[in-house]
């Protein structure tokens, strides 16, 4: 039986295993139609698979769920950087180029963190209504819409997200079914927390959030109007980002560590 392509699993956005926020990260020699991703996607059953097709000055990256096509994931890119570096296929002196539906991504390699380069939402100021009360239980202080499609909620404090319990099956369908809440941190470790909701794409919960952060950083510089943040994504498995915004673009460090390696036979 002929082997095709190589597949990992890598946990993002940690150093240890089984926390942050596992990915699937695979390897391709040619392209692969979307339903045949999709299907791979399904088979992972994991917040996001990335898959890497090397090109002409970089790499193409495309990102699905188990339900669907997402145009930017960051715990995945986040993922491949750290298969490509640890596997020798890029120099740790060498950034890598990713070309995907959101435009290019630069990675670049600093210690033991993977600095990645990304673009920044827009965000635009909406009215509470009582439909966000009804899907999540709680009223927020303030509320945004993003040009990525993310909803982004801001609470009085941590412990009103850590005990948020939003019933997914009306959040599924709802104009909040890609949803980030965040508040200032109880942890003087940290700058600012989050969680993140995507039901509308088939994940409930999100355990770390790479991309949210594209979001978050240009929302706590207005707040703030600092640049550099520690981030904790206070989901179960938990993670840990550095944020800093860099001429209008965020940059989001992260570690990652690698779960297992397979091939592929079909």
């Amino acid at each position: 039986m002929t082997i095709h392509n190589t597949i990992y699993q890598v946990d993002a956005f940690t150093s240890e295993p089984f926390k942050g926020n596992p990915a699937g990260v695979c390897i391709l020699d040619a392209e692969l139609s979307v339903s045949r991703m999709q299907n791979i996607a399904m088979e992972m059953n994991l917040a996001e698979t990335a898959f890497v097709l090397p090109v002409k000055n970089g790499y193409k990256i495309r990102f699905f769920t188990p339900l669907a096509e997402v145009s930017l994931c960051g715990h995945a890119s986040l993922a491949a950087s750290h298969i490509l570096y640890e596997t020798g296929m890029v120099n740790i002196h060498e950034k890598i180029r990713f070309s995907c539906k959101a435009g290019e991504l630069i990675i670049k390699k600093h210690g033991n963190w993977i600095i990645m380069n990304f673009p920044v939402y827009q965000l635009e100021k909406i009215g509470i209504s009582s439909e966000f009360k009804r899907v999540t239980g709680i009223h927020p202080v303030e509320l945004y819409r993003t040009d990525s499609g993310w909803i982004l909620a801001l609470f009085n404090n941590e412990e009103e997200i850590e005990n948020l319990k939003p019933d997914f099956s009306l959040m599924k369908n709802s104009k909040f079914g890609d949803l980030i809440v965040t508040a200032e941190s109880d942890d003087q470790k940290f700058d600012f927390c989050v969680r993140c909701f995507a039901p509308a794409l088939g994940i409930d919960e999100d355990p770390v959030t790479g991309s949210a952060q594209c979001a978050l950083a240009p929302f706590w510089k207005m707040k703030t109007g600092r640049n550099d943040f520690v981030v904790h994504q206070i989901s179960k498995r938990s993670g840990i980002l550095k944020v800093s915004m860099k001429d209008e673009r965020v940059e989001i460090s992260g570690h990652a560590k690698t779960i297992f390696k397979a091939e592929m036979y079909v």
